[in-house]
C-alpha cells in the first residue's frame, strides 16, 4: 500500500503593515476572504484571524478609560514591591534605633 502525500506550502509570515494592509482591504470590501488569502499567498484562515485579532485589539482601545495609560501587570507590581521594600526599612530602622535606646550603647570591651 502507498500513501500519497500533498506537499504543503511553506508557512508564511506577514509582516505587522500586511496583516494591517490585509485587514484594511476586508474592512473596505476590496475583495472576498479567499481572493485576498490569494493576492497574500496565505490560507484563508489567516485572512479570518488577522481580522479577529484587529477586532479585538480595536474593541480593547476604544473600551480603555480615558487619561493616561494605566501600568502593566508587570510595572504595577514592580511599583508595589518597592513600596513594601522602603516600607520594611523603615521598619528595620525603627527596630534597630528602639533596640538601642532600650539597651543603651554596648560596650567593645
Amino acid at each position: 500500500m502507498s500513501k500519497k502525500t500533498t506537499a504543503r506550502k511553506k508557512r508564511r509570515v506577514l509582516a505587522p503593515s500586511q496583516k494591517y494592509e490585509m485587514w484594511v482591504a476586508m474592512l473596505t470590501g476590496q475583495g472576498t476572504q479567499r481572493e485576498i488569502a490569494t493576492k497574500y499567498g496565505v490560507d484563508r484562515s489567516v485572512v479570518v484571524s488577522v481580522a479577529k485579532a484587529a477586532k479585538t485589539g480595536a474593541l480593547t482601545a476604544l473600551s480603555a478609560k480615558p487619561g493616561r495609560p494605566g501600568l502593566s501587570p508587570e510595572q504595577a507590581e514592580i511599583v508595589e514591591l518597592r513600596a513594601e521594600v522602603e516600607r520594611l526599612k523603615a521598619t528595620v530602622t525603627e527596630q534597630a534605633v528602639a533596640l538601642y535606646l532600650h539597651e543603651g550603647k554596648a560596650r567593645w570591651d
